[in-house]
C-alpha cells in the first residue's frame, strides 16, 4: 500500500509534466512560425505552412486528470508498526479515535496524521553523573542523589487527548518533571538511612504510586519504577560506614555470645548424658556378674563328674601312647639294622665295580700308550729317512724358526774363526740332542747316532750364512 501511494503520486506528477510539455512544444512551434514569417525571404510562407493552434484543451485535461492520483495519494496515511496515529483537521481540530498500524484514508489538504510511538519508553537518571543526577533533600537537610528508571508507554485510547492537551515531546516536558517532583516531595519525609536501607522499598513504592497517578491522569501508563542506586554525601557515607561496622560488630558479639551459651548448655547436657550412661553401664556390669556367678555355680555341679572322666581318659591315652612309643622304637631298630646291611652290601658292590672300572681303564691306557709309542717311532723313522735324503730341509726348518731373530749375511766359506759361526754353533748345539730325544722313544741306538752326525753338517753350513740380530 505504501508503494501504491508513491506510484499514484508519480503518475500525477507525470501528467502535470506531460501537460507542461505539450504547451511548451506548441509555444516553440508558434515562435518558429513567427520567425519564418518575419524573415521576409521568398518562399518562407510556403515553408512555414499554416499556423498550428495551441492545444490548451489537451493541457487542461491532462492537468485535471493529474489531480486525481495526487489527491488519492495524499488521502492515504501510513502508520508504522508499534505506533498509533491521530487525525488532525484544519477545520475541526483533533478528531477522536486512534489509528493503528496500517494505511488509513484522510481528507487531502484538510486533514493530517500525527504519529506517536506506542512502545515502552524509559526515563533514566544516574546517581553519579552531575548532568543527569536527580538530587533530593531528606529530613536532615542532606542532599542525596538518586538513580531512577521509569518504564512507561502512551495509552493508545487517549492519543487524541495527549496530542491536544500535553506539551510535546512528552518525555522531557511531562515525564521528567513529574518524576522529579514526586521524589523531591516524598524525600523530606525520610532520613538518609531510611532511604538508603531500612525503608527503601517503602520509599520506592510510594513514589511509584504518586508517579503512576499523576501520569495516568494524562494518558501515560507507568509500568515500573526502579530505584537503582542512592548516592550519599561523602562525609555521611564515611560516618554511616563506621556506624554499620559497629552495628555489625555488636551483632557479631551477640551472635558469638548466644553460640557460647549454647555450647555451655550442650556441654552440660553431654555431662549429664555421660553420667547417666556410666550409671547404666555400672548397673549392667553388676547384673552381668551376678548372672555369671550363678551360672558358674550351676555349672560346677555338672563339671566335677566331667573332670573325673577327663582325667581317666587322659591316663588311658598316656598308656596307649607309651605302648605305641615302645612299638615304634622296636620298629625303628629293626629298620636301622636292615638299612645298615643294605648299605654294606651297596658299598661292597660299588667297590667291586670301581675295581673293575680301574682295571679296564689301566688296560685301555696301556694299549693306548703302546699304540702311541709305535706310531711315534714310525713317524721318527720316516722323518729321519726324509732328512737323510734331503739334508737341506734342516736349513729350511732352522731358517723358518729363526726368521724373526736372524738376518741373512754373506761370510766366507772358510771363515772358521768368524764370530757368527761360533754363535750359530752354540745356538744350535742342542738341535741334535732334541732330534735324538725325539728318535729315542722308538728307534734303536745306532739309528740315533747316525742321524745326529748327518744333521750336524747342514747346521755348520747354515751357520756360515746367518747372523744374529
Amino acid at each position: 500500500m505504501f508503494a501504491l501511494k508513491w506510484l499514484l503520486m508519480a503518475a500525477g506528477f507525470a501528467m502535470f509534466g506531460t501537460a507542461a510539455g505539450v504547451v511548451a512544444y506548441d509555444v516553440y512551434l508558434a515562435m518558429q512560425f513567427q520567425k519564418l514569417m518575419g524573415s521576409g525571404e521568398p518562399g518562407a510562407a510556403g515553408l512555414a505552412g499554416t499556423r498550428r493552434p495551441m492545444r490548451w484543451p489537451l493541457a487542461m485535461k491532462l492537468s485535471g486528470w493529474a489531480w486525481a492520483p495526487l489527491l488519492l495519494a495524499l488521502s492515504m496515511a501510513f502508520v508504522p508498526e508499534g505506533s498509533g496515529g491521530v487525525r488532525i483537521s484544519q477545520i475541526s481540530g483533533v478528531q477522536q479515535g486512534t489509528l493503528y498500524p496500517g494505511i488509513h484514508l484522510i481528507v487531502p489538504l484538510v486533514q493530517r496524521l500525527a504519529v506517536y510511538d506506542l512502545r515502552d519508553h524509559l526515563f533514566t537518571t544516574a546517581a553519579a553523573t552531575k548532568s543527569e543526577i536527580l538530587t533530593v533533600q531528606t529530613r536532615e537537610g542532606l542532599t542525596i542523589g538518586l538513580a531512577i528508571s521509569v518504564r512507561y508507554r502512551l495509552d493508545p485510547q487517549r492519543l487524541a487527548y495527549i496530542h491536544a492537551n500535553l506539551a510535546q515531546p512528552v518525555d522531557s516536558e511531562i515525564v521528567a518533571p513529574v518524576v522529579s517532583t514526586a521524589f523531591r516531595d516524598l524525600a523530606p519525609n525520610y532520613v538518609v538511612r531510611e532511604v538508603f536501607a531500612t525503608k527503601r522499598d517503602e520509599f520506592r513504592t510510594k513514589s511509584t504510586k504518586t508517579i503512576t497517578d499523576r501520569l495516568g491522569s494524562d494518558g501515560i501508563v507507568v509500568k515500573e519504577v526502579l530505584l537503582r542506586d542512592v548516592h550519599l554525601p561523602a562525609e555521611y557515607a564515611k560516618g554511616l560506614e563506621g556506624l554499620l561496622l559497629k552495628e555489625q560488630e555488636s551483632e557479631r558479639m551477640e551472635f558469638e555470645t548466644e553460640i557460647s551459651a549454647k555450647q555451655v548448655r550442650i556441654a552440660e547436657l553431654q555431662a549429664e548424658a555421660a553420667k547417666a550412661q556410666q550409671l547404666k553401664r555400672s548397673e549392667a556390669d553388676a547384673a552381668s556378674r551376678v548372672i555369671a556367678a550363678k551360672a558358674e555355680a550351676d555349672a560346677m555341679q555338672y563339671t566335677l563328674p566331667l573332670k573325673q572322666k577327663q582325667i581317666e581318659q587322659s591316663r588311658l591315652e598316656a598308656e596307649a601312647r607309651k605302648e605305641a612309643t615302645v612299638q615304634n622304637a622296636d620298629a625303628a631298630a629293626q629298620s636301622k639294622i636292615t638299612d645298615s646291611k643294605a648299605e654294606a652290601e651297596r658299598r661292597r658292590l660299588l667297590a667291586a665295580a670301581d675295581a673293575d672300572t680301574t682295571r679296564l681303564s689301566a688296560a685301555a691306557n696301556a694299549d693306548t700308550i703302546r699304540l702311541t709309542a709305535a706310531a711315534d717311532a714310525e713317524r721318527l723313522q720316516q722323518e729321519a729317512a726324509v732328512l737323510k735324503q734331503n739334508p737341506m730341509l734342516i736349513q729350511k726348518i732352522i731358517a723358518e724358526r729363526l726368521s724373526d731373530k736372524l738376518q741373512i749375511i754373506m761370510v766366507p766359506t772358510d771363515g772358521r774363526n768368524f764370530f757368527a759361526s761360533d754363535v750359530l754353533r752354540s745356538a744350535f748345539a742342542g738341535v741334535p740332542a732334541s732330534a735324538n730325544a725325539d728318535e729315542g722313544e722308538g728307534a734303536p741306538l745306532g739309528a740315533r747316532s747316525n742321524t745326529g752326525q748327518d744333521a750336524a753338517a747342514p747346521a755348520r753350513k747354515a751357520a756360515q750364512t746367518a747372523k744374529v740380530k
